[in-house]
């Protein structure tokens, strides 16, 4: 992982907040932490815009290949 040391004006409050809502501990724990969850939630807000062409039966039958209830073999 590439690291770059810089120096942040941090707001104490969010910090200790983001702390324990993530069960980080740390500025720089946190931050990455906030930084990685940020980007995840963006892509997956991307991925629900995506369109896949695919009909819902053929979903259906995904869904019952390799979901929950897929039969063992």
């Amino acid at each position: 992982m590439a690291k770059k040391h810089t120096s942040l004006y941090i707001d104490a409050e969010l910090l200790a907040d983001a702390e324990r809502l993530l069960g980080t501990s740390g500025p720089t724990e946190t931050v990455n932490t906030a930084l990685r969850e940020a980007a995840d939630l963006v892509r997956r807000r991307n991925l629900l815009k995506t369109s896949f062409n695919i009909t819902e039966e053929e979903l259906r039958h995904m869904r019952h290949e390799t979901g929950p209830y897929a039969e063992d073999e």
